[in-house]
């Protein structure tokens, strides 16, 4: 880290640390709720592109609809209301979750710019080319972050929102973690507003899938396990695009490269907490262990800390009180579906998703669909 005694110090209320969905969602609330003097700090400037999935499940967009910013955000998104299934045996079913679970597919350069800039709108600060490196301390209480190049926010509170691999969490313990690799094409035959779900041998107890971002972009890209790093990731994606898209992919051009990355996640939340310190989204590992999405529990996650904030701010409750209530309200939104999710990872090494299929049992697909799209 630099040392440089002249370097700024902003002061704030609350600084998060992370300008992803977590933490500009967090901001954003912090603001509607009519806290000022909130910063947001975050190494990158935006725009910016992310490898992500890009899905947003029907809870992701419960929540931008309470954050007010779906509006903005639902022209630039592709919609889903259609699954198409893929077994490890090769049967295939095609099922619509209704419009009641429709889902959809954005970019998260354009989702993380629209909420980030939504979030400056309503009057939040933003730090860009901040390289957080260390909390600033007094006793037990965190009164803010510095940076590598010595530049320091200091403030009542730290929300400490970047991301899965981030230093400044609470997280302890060994990672679960899911590795991911993907790729972009132009050009590729797909059934309009469906996404394609496969299980393979090649990735069990995860999945392939091929997401449709815009009328020509697909998204292909599979998930897969290895805690023992034995696996390479390239060779089981070359095999898996071999069996299941070879003659789709034949004339369509690719875009890029292939990006991977790691998700982690947890069938516990840990301590969410310390003084002055709150942790939200992947920071806290809180991301689903069967489908690998972050997003809704990274924006919800925010609104629930920000309530938190501004409840002590207002007098209304104690520190302690209003953070373990933020950290109940986390582990009753989130852990059922993360342990639901765990127990159908391992329904899925079995026959039992080629069993239903074959058996034609619609109903149980569709709620199968809805549950799915619903962790998109």
């Amino acid at each position: 880290m630099q040392d440089n005694e002249d370097a700024p110090v902003t002061h704030a209320k609350v600084v998060v640390v992370g300008a992803g969905p977590a933490g500009s969602a967090t901001a954003l609330h912090l603001a509607q709720l009519g806290i000022d003097d909130v910063v947001i700090v975050d190494l990158h400037d935006f725009p910016r592109d992310k490898t992500c999935g890009s899905g947003l499940s029907p809870r992701a967009i419960t929540t931008l609809q309470e954050l007010k910013i779906w509006d903005s955000i639902e022209p630039l998104t592709y919609p889903i209301t259609d699954l198409r299934i893929v077994t490890r045996d090769g049967h295939e079913a095609l099922v619509s979750a209704g419009e009641k679970a429709a889902a959809a597919i954005c970019l998260r350069r354009d989702l993380d710019f629209e909420i980030h800039e939504r979030s400056l709108e309503a009057g939040v600060k933003f730090l860009p080319g901040f390289a957080a490196s260390e909390p600033i301390v007094r006793g037990d209480r965190w009164i803010g972050i510095k940076a590598r190049d010595g530049r320091e926010v200091r403030a009542e509170w730290v929300v400490v929102a970047n991301g899965a691999h981030s230093t400044l969490s609470t997280a302890t313990g060994p990672k679960r973690m899911i590795h991911a690799i993907m790729g972009w094409w132009e050009g590729v035959d797909y059934r309009p507003h469906t996404v394609e779900m496969i299980w393979d041998d090649l990735t069990l107890p995860y999945y392939g899938w091929l997401f449709p971002e815009t009328e020509t972009r697909v998204n292909i890209g599979i998930t897969y396990q290895d805690d023992h790093k034995l696996k390479n990731a390239r060779r089981i994606f070359r095999a898996f695009l071999a069996k299941h898209y070879r003659d789709r992919l034949e004339g369509a051009t690719q875009l890029g490269k292939w990006k991977g990355h790691p998700i982690v996640y947890s069938y516990r939340l840990g301590h969410l907490w310390t003084p002055g310190r709150v942790v939200v989204g992947e920071a806290g590992r809180m991301t689903h262990p069967a489908t690998g999405e972050g997003i809704y529990q990274g924006m919800r996650s925010g609104m629930f800390a920000a309530e938190a904030i501004h409840d002590v701010l207002a007098g209304r409750a104690r520190e302690r009180e209003a953070l373990e209530r933020y950290a109940r309200r986390c582990a009753a939104t989130f852990l059922p579906s993360f342990w639901a999710g765990g127990l159908a990872r391992g329904m899925l090494r079995t026959p039992f998703l080629d069993m239903m299929v074959q058996a034609g049992s619609m109903p149980r697909l569709r709620d199968a669909t809805a549950r799915m799209l619903a962790h998109l």
